[in-house]
Order: structure tokens, then C-alpha cells, then sequence
């Protein structure tokens, strides 16, 4: 089993940054992959980014040039810099470790 807990979600207007975090209860090494997805009301969960054990990204193209995954093997922690944010950047943020577990989810929120 293992426990993902994300933050930094928040407030922010239109063109501002944020960082999210998503913290591990145990190693991320053993998972494939981790990422981000998100869920805008009324929409389905969509891929937002993912970064491989080797460190290889993949974006979904609203994000691309905007966003950076990044992870910290040693911290079991895995980032994602959201910068230029737009208003249908508005979601709950999840965490998931090769979509075997998912965190609880963190809301950002961009104003226009």
C-alpha cells in the first residue's frame, strides 16, 4: 500500500504560477511511472503529465511549454510547476504512481 498526498494547490489569477507537490508514503522507485491527472466539474479525469524511473516526461498539449513534471527519488516526492496558468487550468490536481494508487486530489483554482 501505498499513500500519496499532494499540496500547493490554491487561488491564483490568471497568468501566476504554482507548484504542486505529491508526496510518497514509500519508495516511488517501484512504480513505472508517476503523474499528474486532473478533473474539471463535469468533465472526465484526464492526463496532465508523467515522468518515467529514467526521468522521461510526457504532456498532454494544453500543458506543453507550461507545465514541468519532475520527481526526487530520494524524497519520494514528485512536483509539478504549473506556470502561465489559464482559467480552464481550473481542477482538482491527483497524484498517481503508475496509476496504481491515487491521492486524495488538490484544487487549483485560476481566476481570470
Amino acid at each position: 500500500q501505498v499513500q500519496l498526498v499532494e499540496s500547493g494547490g490554491g487561488l491564483v489569477q490568471a497568468g501566476g504560477s504554482l507548484r504542486l507537490s505529491c508526496a510518497a508514503s514509500r519508495t516511488i522507485f517501484m512504480f513505472k511511472f508517476m503523474g499528474w491527472y486532473r478533473q474539471a466539474p463535469g468533465k472526465q479525469r484526464e492526463l496532465v503529465a508523467t515522468i518515467t524511473t529514467g526521468g522521461n516526461t510526457n504532456y498532454a498539449d494544453s500543458v506543453k511549454g507550461r507545465f514541468t513534471i519532475s520527481r526526487d527519488n530520494a524524497k519520494n516526492t514528485v512536483y509539478l510547476q504549473m506556470n502561465s496558468l489559464k482559467p480552464e487550468d481550473t481542477a482538482v490536481y491527483y497524484c498517481t504512481s503508475g496509476l496504481v494508487y491515487w491521492g486524495q486530489g488538490t484544487q487549483v483554482t485560476v481566476s481570470s
